[in-house]
């Protein structure tokens, strides 16, 4: 006990040394700043002391801080994180796309830990594991006691090292025992890439990785070059964003040599920067459209607000994300690290897109989106209007209809998940994935398994007719009606095979999707989409009617 007090007491002392010289060489401005500083962290200290030597049940130090730093941070922004050394493979994943591990998705499913999604061509999928496989043991562990978390992390590990898993599999009686070889895993930026017609190729862009921009330059080549393309979708819908620098080159393979994309400006002079178009376009000239979504944010928010403002693109879709901030990644001690906001970004118009105001939180501590006053309004390259505080906004908007309560039911249930689960169990192959769709047949035999299976869900109707009910109770007028509120009830009230009829497009695509997943991974996924994707309608209206009349600021809207 006294040596880890007097650990803490050297440990202080150093911190406080070394923020003395700091406050030395500072100007006036900054003393009363660092003061704050060492006063608070000597404050700490003791605190932190204190309660790992007197707190009535034993704690854990390394959790307690953590604890303490996660709500430190979250008082900020959601963006400012803390990667502890346990973490570390997740900021690697982050950044690089890669880590150590077999190569597949997990999910908890009542109670057990579920392979959700193999990654095509790891470990995992070449080992034969399939989604829907239920994990009993991992190297003769077994792991009822752990969690989704603690799974995912012993999975997760040095390239080349073994792993055993014991695996039950719906429709096989007795478990199998799969053994991997754990290898470098890289996800794709690029899941996929193809023709939709003989002129327009498509590029999903997913990520903003290190090998994000030669993903798309590759993806790019060999459509302009093999496949005869004119014209490009670049798809950034559910693109969470990632390196600055990636979203810049990309830019650049559409815009001229030396024109400016984006700028940064933080608290410090060394965050004050602009970032240019170092090389000569690939594809100066060629039509593009860029697809967002509500999930594009940040780097996808970058590419899409600068080929914008520069009148290069039309953008197809809805209002992106929001997310003007910039984030850095510092070295701390012990091989842990921390990701913090230094800057907000700028594209050319001169706009900042960020959403949310995190330096100006209510006394409950949530943050609004910035006022409609403040609100200003920019032009891009050839004098359309454009505006910050609000993401990017499209050129060409697409309405997507709403999912349905029971759409959303079948998912957080995994009703969908289990029946393609047994549907891959009877059926060793399907149609190819832009071709699959389901018969009337099939889909009878989903809408029966799914109206005997037990799971709730609830519609905007029925809430708001439970408030109806409550209010009239509470005001008196529900007494003596009763039975006329319970016949209104029963005439309002969802019912799953009515609503798996009435939704039954909506239910269906989804669970195709799913379907195809379990043959032909996530570029089936995509396929299979493209085929019925509204914006892939938007897409050829624009390139067949409206492109130039956009860009010139002439289109009145659709």
């Amino acid at each position: 006990m006294n040596k880890f007090k007097s650990l803490l007491k050297r440990g202080r002392r150093s911190i406080i040394v070394a923020l003395g010289v700091i406050v030395l060489f500072t100007s006036s401005a900054f003393v009363t700043s660092f003061f704050e500083i060492s006063k608070n962290l000597e404050i700490f200290t003791t605190l932190y002391r204190e309660l790992n030597i007197y707190y009535v049940d034993e704690t854990e130090p390394g959790q307690l801080m953590k604890t303490g730093i996660d709500a430190m941070l979250k008082s900020l922004d959601p963006y400012t994180v803390y990667y502890p050394e346990s973490r570390i493979e997740d900021y690697r994943f982050m950044t690089t796309g890669q880590y150590g591990g077999i190569g597949s998705l997990i999910q908890t499913i009542d109670g057990k830990i579920v392979i959700s999604e193999p990654y095509e061509g790891f470990a995992a999928a070449k080992a034969g594991l399939k989604a829907g496989d239920i994990i009993l043991e991992i190297d003769g562990e077994n792991i009822d006691d752990k969690s989704q978390q603690d799974i995912s992390d012993i999975l997760k590990g040095q390239s080349g090292t073994e792993v055993e898993l014991l695996i039950e599999r719906p429709g096989v009686d007795a478990p199998q025992t799969f053994k991997f070889i754990r290898e470098e895993v890289k996800i794709p930026d690029v899941p996929y890439y193809g023709m939709l017609d003989e002129k327009t190729g498509y590029i999903k862009l997913t990520g903003f990785t290190k090998t994000a921009s030669s993903e798309v330059r590759n993806a790019y080549k060999e459509l302009e070059g093999k496949q005869g393309m004119t014209q490009l979708v670049l798809d950034l819908r559910g693109n969470g964003g990632g390196l600055l620098r990636e979203a810049v080159n990309i830019v650049n393979f559409f815009v001229p040599k030396g024109q400016e994309i984006v700028s940064t400006k933080g608290k410090l002079e060394e965050w004050n920067k602009t970032h240019i178009a170092l090389n000569p376009p690939m594809a100066p000239d060629i039509p593009l459209t860029v697809l967002i979504d509500g999930g594009s944010a940040s780097a996808s928010e970058i590419v899409s607000g600068a080929l914008q403002d520069l009148d290069r693109a039309v953008i197809i879709g809805s209002e992106s994300f929001g997310k003007g901030l910039v984030q850095q990644t510092k070295d701390i001690a012990y091989n842990t690290k921390m990701k913090l906001t230094v800057a907000k970004y700028y594209i050319p118009s001169g706009r900042c897109i960020q959403r949310l105001d995190y330096s100006h939180r209510g006394q409950d501590g949530d943050v609004d989106a910035v006022a409609d006053s403040l609100i200003r309004k920019f032009e891009t390259k050839g004098g359309r209007a454009v505006f910050d505080g609000r993401g990017v906004y499209p050129d060409y908007e697409v309405e997507l209809e709403e999912a349905s309560n029971i759409l959303a039911g079948l998912v957080a249930n995994h009703v969908i998940f289990d029946f393609a689960t047994m549907f891959a169990a009877e059926n060793q192959s399907i149609a190819p994935a832009a071709e699959f769709r389901l018969t009337d047949e099939q889909y009878a035999e989903f809408v029966e398994m799914a109206s005997s299976t037990e799971f709730e869900y609830r519609t905007g109707t029925e809430h708001m007719f439970k408030e109806l009910k409550k209010t009239a109770e509470a005001e008196h007028y529900f007494e003596g009606a009763e039975s006329e509120f319970d016949a209104l009830f029963e005439r309002i009230k969802p019912t799953k095979s009515s609503d798996l009829i009435k939704f039954k497009d909506q239910v269906k695509e989804y669970l195709e999707n799913e379907i195809v997943a379990r043959y032909y991974y996530q570029t089936g996924r995509i396929q299979n989409g493209l085929a019925i994707d509204p914006y892939i309608m938007a897409v050829n209206d624009v390139f067949g009617n409206h492109y130039k009349s956009i860009l010139s600021g002439e289109f009145a809207g659709n």
